[in-house]
């Protein structure tokens, strides 16, 4: 779970990236922080996907669910 310390851990680290760059040990502890992220991002748009259904009408006006 990504928890909003995290995410504020994850753009300081890029915005100092960006200006005076990273010692080896934030680069590391980047690397572990956007892997948790990305795992917890694809974890999150899976349930969404596994709970979508589908819905048709026939051509009778009757309600038609696909699997």
């Amino acid at each position: 779970m990504i928890t909003e310390t995290m995410i504020a851990r994850i753009n300081e680290l890029a915005r100092k990236k960006k200006t005076v760059g990273l010692t080896e040990d934030e680069q590391a502890e980047q690397k572990i922080l956007y892997k948790e992220y990305l795992e917890a991002f694809r974890a999150n748009l899976k349930a969404q996907l596994d709970n979508i259904e589908i819905v048709d009408v026939d051509e009778n006006g009757k309600i038609k669910y696909k699997n």
